[in-house]
């Protein structure tokens, strides 16, 4: 079974849908039990960093999530989730994040000043050979966001995309995983990262 974390941020439903429509179980939780009685888990997020770091030290998630990714479950993270992943965030302000992949999240400051932020819509990633993802050039993936990873080590970075200049939108590390993208948005290139999410071990 597929836990998806609920911590009140995030495009939840429309994750477990295209698990669902998969052929997995995918259930939205916030229960502890759950999590540990999963397979794989999900965090998924959209909105700021600070609400969603509160939100999950309130519920004590944090050190939920950092448990089960020690017990070597298969972990994504999902845009926000993803972001949520590294050491700190300076998205209005400085924030600690869970500090699972080393790294930081920052604001797009392109010199190109007719590029829009937030970062939306449709954009080509270039990919290595990872579990998820295949090597190499030309899938478009779906973005929503204004801010980005950076200082991640190059052994980490699984893809990058362009916009006004070279940023990091995918990570690996062990069992963990991170797409500054939403797969669960982006047709069937993004199912596909979806389906094989699913068939690690």
């Amino acid at each position: 079974m597929i836990a998806i974390i609920d911590y009140g941020m995030g495009n939840l439903r429309s994750v477990q849908k295209a698990f669902e429509f998969l052929e997995f179980d995918a259930q939205v939780t916030s229960d502890k039990q759950v999590l540990t009685d999963a397979s794989h888990i999900v965090l998924p997020g959209v909105g700021a960093i600070a609400d969603a770091v509160r939100r999950l030290n309130e519920r004590g998630l944090d050190e939920e999530i950092k448990k089960q990714v020690q017990a070597g479950k298969p972990f994504l993270g999902i845009c926000l989730g993803m972001q949520l992943l590294f050491d700190k965030s300076y998205e209005n302000g400085e924030y600690n994040c869970l500090g699972l992949v080393e790294g930081v999240v920052c604001p797009f400051l392109p010199e190109d000043k007719s590029l829009k932020i937030p970062h939306m819509g449709w954009n080509r990633i270039t990919a290595k050979e990872c579990g998820l993802l295949s090597e190499g050039d030309g899938e478009y993936m779906y973005f929503v966001h204004s801010y980005h990873a950076a200082d991640v080590p190059s052994e980490n970075v699984v893809a990058v995309c362009e916009y006004g200049y070279e940023f990091v939108c995918g990570v690996q590390k062990g069992n963990i995983y991170g797409l500054q993208f939403h797969p669960e948005k982006s047709g069937g290139a993004g199912l596909a990262i979806l389906k094989k999410f699913g068939g690690l071990s």
